[in-house]
């Protein structure tokens, strides 16, 4: 079982929500590209929340709408062993520097984590930083995680577009 490894952040200066997931998944790692599974919701979800379809635009546009939306993306793992996709085969992970880069993002307000398995290692290790920023727990957009219908995690997802727009 060989090392996985996140990709770098997505964020810049403006960033006033992060959006931080636990792993990339192979097919994300084949294409090198944030939530790059077909059946994975996640850009219909934040999509859905900020109101643009950003599955019908190519991946750096998306990336790009995130941003001009304050959106960032990172994950809470650097690296680990892990057969296939699912967080819970994630074996002796490394995690990235949390607490370091939302040092670095001055108009921060609000850290967002996709699904349990980020969640529990991002507040972990967040610490006392994330004692500065609302923590939002969202349900995975994984199609691994399918125990709740679409419209419900929706629900629980337009919680980014009201942040985003309360700030």
């Amino acid at each position: 079982m060989r090392r996985k490894a996140s990709f770098p952040p997505i964020a810049d200066t403006s960033t006033r929500i992060v959006i931080l997931g636990s792993l990339p998944g192979e097919e994300s790692l084949r294409q090198r590209q944030y939530y790059a599974h077909p059946q994975n919701r996640f850009w219909e979800l934040v999509g859905g929340a900020i109101g643009i379809e950003l599955r019908a635009l190519d991946y750096d546009n998306r990336l790009a709408t995130l941003l001009e939306c304050g959106i960032g993306l990172w994950d809470v793992i650097a690296d680990a062993r892990r057969t296939g996709s699912l967080d819970s085969a994630i074996r002796e992970e490394a995690s990235n520097d949390l607490a370091a880069f939302v040092a670095t993002l001055p108009a921060l307000a609000a850290i967002a984590f996709n699904g349990k398995k980020a969640a529990a290692i991002g507040r972990k290790k967040l610490g006392a930083a994330g004692d500065k920023y609302r923590l939002i727990d969202l349900p995975s957009s994984s199609p691994a995680y399918a125990a709740m219908p679409f419209v419900e995690k929706q629900r629980l997802w337009s919680a980014i577009g009201e942040t985003a727009n309360a700030l």
